[in-house]
């Protein structure tokens, strides 16, 4: 009796899987089949017609007609910071005093933040902050002041820049220096700044 019982339960299992095999290759070959009258399923439609308007092509959507619009006044990216002092001697001063930096200088920030200056600022800075990078021995530019020893452009030693001089600077760039506020986030830059404080100590 089991052994008529398990022969059957192998028949309907083959017979099942034959019928699902029979339904997948009609419908495989129905799909693949079109005509003009018969154009066959289409897979995934919107991934060759898009539903959104196409930003190059003109549309009826707005009353411009362009399909690509300019962002509400006020709109910023996600997740961009927005520094709240303005490019100037005034903002530079102001962050001076301000500013803060709210990592602690303990081993992993300021590991971090050595690995940053290496990768973004040693080009020209040089290793040790000495304003000996590759590119200035290289007689490209001219040399940046020491950290330890040398003297801002915009007054007082450099070996003195607070927090927010020195994060205002590296946000904005100064003098031949561009702003790395593109390449590097506000943690990023504050852990910079750690290490800068690192390099006023060198003489």
């Amino acid at each position: 009796m089991k052994e008529n019982t398990l022969a059957m339960m192998k028949n309907s299992f083959k017979i099942f899987i034959v019928a699902v095999g029979t339904f997948v290759t009609i419908g495989s070959l129905s799909s693949c089949y079109h005509s003009k009258r018969n154009p066959g399923y289409e897979y995934a439609p919107n991934m060759y017609r898009a539903l959104a308007p196409n930003p190059d092509q003109p549309t009826a959507s707005f009353k411009d007609g362009k399909a690509a619009q300019n962002p509400v006044d006020g709109t910023i990216p996600m997740g961009w910071n927005k520094f709240h002092y303005e490019n100037s001697l005034a903002g530079y001063e102001a962050a001076s005093k301000e500013l803060v930096n709210p990592f602690a200088n303990d081993t992993a920030a300021l590991t971090e933040g050595k690995n940053l200056y290496t990768n973004f600022c040693t080009q020209c800075h040089g290793m040790q902050g000495k304003g000996d990078g590759a590119i200035v021995l290289a007689g490209k530019f001219p040399p940046p002041p020491a950290y330890a020893t040398g003297t801002s452009s915009r007054g007082g030693a450099m070996k003195d820049l607070t927090d927010g001089k020195i994060f205002h600077t590296i946000t904005y760039g100064v003098n031949l220096m561009g702003s790395h506020a593109a390449q590097l986030s506000p943690a990023e830059r504050w852990k910079i700044v750690l290490y800068v404080h690192e390099l006023q100590k060198l003489q």
